[in-house]
């Protein structure tokens, strides 16, 4: 089994900057990639950016250039930076751990970190 705990939500500012942590646990070699996701107030959850085992990125299109994902293996964290804050970025940012299990791959989610950008 794995864990996942986020951290580093907050209220902040239009324009201002955030980093969100994710720490994991437990089985932790059984890890394919780490995710980040988040889901707006009325909205469905979506993809904003992973990491991969071996430390390859990809992002949403709506996070390219503003978003950045990154790790410390030391410290099985993964961060979620994310700069010029938009009221559009208010949501509860979840991070997940895609993994594989002994019987199939599965997803392990945390409790969410809510991120509110005012005007």
């Amino acid at each position: 089994q794995v864990q996942v705990v986020e951290s580093g939500g907050g209220l902040v500012q239009a324009g201002g900057s955030l980093r969100l942590s994710c720490v994991a646990s437990g089985n932790i070699f059984s890890i394919n990639a780490m995710e980040w996701y988040r889901q707006a107030p009325g909205k469905q959850r979506e993809l904003v950016a992973v990491i991969t085992k071996g430390g390859s990125t990809s992002y949403a299109a709506s996070a390219k250039g503003r978003f950045t994902i990154s790790r410390d293996n030391a410290k099985n964290t993964v961060y979620l930076q994310i700069n010029s804050l938009k009221p559009d970025d208010t949501a509860v940012y979840y991070c997940a751990a895609a993994a594989t299990g002994s019987m199939a791959d599965f997803r392990s989610w945390g409790q969410g970190t809510q991120v509110t950008v005012s005007s």
